[in-house]
């Protein structure tokens, strides 16, 4: 039995029978499915709206050619940075001794480290300096790999230790860390000591939907500081930024998007049960008034 036929049963012969009459009638179409679903579903299709425009790299781009960005990207020498150092020469049993440095890891007598299955290479002491057979105690701290050769190769000839000496140092533990919302969080290793910050993404799965491209963090230390940065990946500024190219020790870090945090907020983690039970009590209530 409808609402409305309730009513009159009840009320009849009351002159107010009509106006309740009205009432049950519009509570009826109010009560039928057709009006809330449609509700419901418009309420949900506006929850799962996202701005595609803010999903993929560089939307507001058009085919052009940017000029890059004139910087020097030889980087410097930090603490804790290993650089290996290989000195040659005409005579190879005199440039031996300088070629001494142990496997990356547990210091040794003469500043070098080691562990095994890595490059060789000296740590930079807290002190800034590191420890070179014959030369002795070396400064190193910020300053550049071109820089330090050529301290080295002048002290070699000055001291006529070595005759036409050739200085190769690269960085052993050149890396950086990709955080966030990315696929794969990690650290990655450079071996060629230059990488664009779109390759450490790439090389971390690259940034997942829930990303906020938009607000990249990038966090470096320089001269003991932090340096933090935000950076728009859908600007064609970042082509010419001076942080497109990452340094050693570089942290990027990709927030979350509104959408992300919405999802993991308490109370939409609950609008799907209250839409479903809304749902349920529409269908009960066809059922029941029909």
């Amino acid at each position: 039995m409808s609402l409305s036929l309730f009513i009159v049963n009840v009320e009849e012969g009351n002159p107010s029978t009509h106006k309740l009459l009205g009432m049950s009638m519009h509570l009826n179409k109010l009560l039928t499915p057709a009006p809330l679903l449609f509700v419901l579903i418009i309420c949900t299709l506006l929850v799962s709206c996202v701005d595609t425009r803010k999903a993929v790299y560089f939307s507001n781009i058009k085919d052009s050619n940017i000029p890059a960005a004139a910087q020097d990207l030889e980087p410097v020498i930090q603490l804790n940075d290993i650089v290996a150092i290989n000195v040659s020469s005409l005579n190879p049993e005199a440039s031996l001794i300088f070629n001494t440095a142990k496997n990356t890891g547990n210091v040794t007598g003469n500043g070098a480290t080691s562990v095994s299955g890595e490059a060789n290479g000296y740590l930079v002491n807290p002190d800034g300096t590191i420890q070179f057979p014959v030369l002795g105690s070396l400064k190193v701290v910020g300053i550049t790999k071109s820089q330090l050769k050529e301290q080295i190769t002048k002290s070699l000839l000055e001291k006529k230790l070595l005759v036409d000496p050739i200085v190769d140092i690269r960085f052993v533990n050149f890396r950086v860390t990709v955080l966030g919302e990315v696929s794969r969080p990690a650290v990655v290793n450079v071996p060629n000591e230059k990488i664009s910050i779109l390759e450490a993404i790439g090389m971390a799965g690259d940034l997942t939907i829930y990303a906020n491209r938009e607000n990249v963090l990038l966090i470096r230390e320089v001269a003991g500081n932090k340096e933090i940065k935000r950076l728009n990946l859908n600007s064609n500024e970042i082509f010419t930024s001076p942080y497109y190219y990452l340094r050693s020790n570089d942290i990027i870090y990709a927030e979350p998007n509104k959408t992300k945090v919405r999802s993991t907020s308490q109370s939409w983690q609950i609008l799907p049960i209250i839409l479903g039970s809304l749902s349920f009590l529409v269908i009960v209530a066809d059922r029941i008034f029909r």
